[in-house]
């Protein structure tokens, strides 16, 4: 492993060809994790492997066609993304060459690795002078028509000293050198290598949560900005409909999409889909702020794990310009098989279950690039990532499930049996967790006053105490349980239906706010508390099971997503109700 030091830009030649790997001699000057042009046509391939002179190439493109013999041109330089305005709104590969013009790239070896080519007019508005004094990360100028978010053009990494030209302002092209730091050339599209996160100033402690919208997870699993969360779920359990809400409804300001291994008939549904919602938050479309890279089981295993690498970038840079980025990764295990089938083809020395020694690290390292940060100018940003996790036969112990749950900081487990049930999201309360609410509440004790701890340790007591009595009720049934224990039972399903259902399709409730969620988990434990009331004065359980519950139960559909005030009419209602109970 490591460099073959001899005359560089030397071209070698083809040894042999097995599926998407290629052994090639000849290619002196070439290091690890270089791209390569194979054949005639140019197929884009990286080094992954070098063994005296010989260099192991996985393509990431179809390989028909290559045969011993033929030319592989070095490039020199590592696989890179292409970051700039055109990303906003777009669907690309897992190179971040763009779909829409699928019909020129899909031709083997066309626009190379990172989509060359031509770049329309964008307008820019300089923010320095010449002369002016600048340092990494510093802000050049704005890009003004670039989609719903602030666009900057920032000062590399490594890259200080006074401004030696500066474009006007206007029309430019994205290929265009708008200024001159110290003889280094900026244009308005930068590349960067994905396997390479970015520089940051400093790393943040958890600050602010991520409202996502979804009751289930702001209320008892919230996830900080900059955080991890895996959801893992088998088959049917909703992944997909959960992930494309949090897209929607989150207070994110770009959202990074990635299909990563996904049948190619889902991911144009989530396309289609993404294109026809709207953004809640500036009434365009939701593609609008969002970047899709679509990687779907048909295309290249190579590239599909190279998709998240650049999905990862793609959010940093982004991140860089002091905005909250969130990336969604669906789903990690067709990543982490492709890591497999690459590891057998190369002969490494398979682990558990036939994936790679390295599985784990390569999953910490990934997850790793999360994070609240100061940027390299001073700016806040974050990126956060959530990763869908699709166990085999949902076994929660096989590999990938296991090692993601050790590295990430919130755990949303779906669970089948509620799914079937139709209870959605079918977030588990008994198997996820988040290591982020404790440090959420402790950052937010001094100005919250809404009590949002103590009533999620209230909600979880009484789902816990429901769930515990659940097998004894299935054993012996509900009249042999004690009043206060069926009172119990009764709580923990008003918990379920009335708080933690809710309708991706309803207009009244697929997004709650955080009122609306607070106001619904404090009526149902004031409902609950006046039950326990009744229980103790001596009314029997079978007469406050029979009471009309329906207030309690339908308030989630008839507030709309900020409305606490229904809530809290509807409780008052049916305190009454409980109130006339003999």
């Amino acid at each position: 492993m490591g460099t073959l030091t001899h005359a560089p830009h030397d071209t070698g030649r083809i040894l042999r060809v097995t599926g998407p790997l290629v052994e090639a001699e000849g290619m002196t000057g070439t290091a690890m994790y270089d791209l390569v042009a194979l054949g005639q046509t140019g197929l884009p391939g990286e080094v992954v492997a070098i063994r005296d002179t010989v260099v192991t190439v996985q393509a990431y493109e179809y390989t028909g066609g290559l045969a011993p013999g033929m030319p592989v041109r070095p490039l020199h330089r590592p696989l890179s993304a292409a970051l700039g305005p055109g990303l906003l709104g777009g669907i690309f590969d897992g190179l971040l060459r763009p779909l829409s013009a699928a019909g020129a790239w899909l031709k083997p070896g066309a626009g190379g690795a990172e989509g060359d080519g031509p770049r329309p007019m964008r307008e820019f508005a300089p923010k320095v002078a010449e002369g002016d004094g600048v340092a990494p990360g510093d802000v050049l100028g704005e890009i003004r028509d670039a989609g719903p978010v602030p666009l900057r053009v920032l000062v590399p990494p490594g890259c200080t000293g006074p401004v030696q030209g500066i474009a006007r302002a206007g029309p430019q092209a994205e290929d265009a050198v708008l200024a001159t730091v110290t003889g280094t050339p900026i244009r308005m599209v930068s590349h960067w290598p994905v396997r390479t996160p970015r520089p940051v100033r400093e790393r943040l402690a958890a600050g602010r949560a991520l409202h996502s919208g979804q009751r289930a997870i702001d209320l008892l699993f919230p996830v900080a900005l900059g955080s991890t969360v895996a959801v893992p779920g088998g088959f049917g359990t909703g992944k997909t409909v959960l992930l494309q809400q949090i897209a929607k409804w989150c207070d994110a300001d770009v959202i990074v999409y990635v299909g990563c291994g996904e049948r190619g008939n889902e991911m144009a549904d989530v396309i289609d889909e993404f294109t026809a919602l709207t953004d809640p938050r500036t009434g365009g479309r939701l593609a609008d702020r969002t970047v899709i890279v679509a990687n779907t089981s048909n295309m290249p295993m190579m590239a599909r794990e190279a998709s998240v690498y650049t999905g990862v970038t793609v959010a940093e840079y982004f991140r860089d310009m002091g905005l909250d980025v969130v990336v969604i990764a669906d789903s990690t295990s067709r990543w982490a098989e492709a890591l497999r089938e690459f590891a057998s083809r190369t002969g490494a020395l398979p682990a558990e279950e036939g994936y790679p020694a390295g599985l784990a690290s390569a999953i910490a390292a990934f997850y790793e690039r999360a994070g609240a940060v100061t940027t390299l100018g001073g700016r806040t940003g974050s990126v956060t990532v959530i990763g869908a996790v699709s166990p085999p036969g949902g076994d929660m112990a096989e590999p990938v499930t296991a090692h993601t749950q050790r590295f990430v900081r919130c755990l949303w487990t779906l669970d089948r049996d509620l799914a079937y049930a139709r209870h959605y999201p079918a977030v588990s309360w008994a198997e996820s967790f988040s290591r982020d609410a404790e440090a959420l509440d402790a950052r937010h004790a001094a100005t919250d006053t809404s009590g949002r701890s103590a009533r999620r340790s209230r909600v979880a007591g009484l789902l816990a105490e429901a769930d515990r009595l659940a097998d004894l009720v299935d054993l012996l049934g509900i009249t042999a349980l004690p009043d206060q224990e069926r009172v119990s039972v009764l709580g923990g399903r008003l918990v379920r239906e009335g708080v933690l259902q809710q309708s991706a399709l309803s207009d009244r409730d697929a997004y709650s706010g955080e009122e609306k969620t607070a106001a619904l988990a404090e009526a149902v434990l004031a409902v609950v508390a006046r039950c326990r009331e009744l229980a103790d004065a001596g009314v029997p359980a079978a007469r406050i099971e029979e009471v009309d519950f329906s207030p309690v139960l339908r308030a989630r559909e008839e507030a709309g997503p900020h409305d606490a005030a229904t809530v809290d009419a509807l409780r008052e209602t049916m305190l009454a109700r409980l109130g006339e109970a003999p």
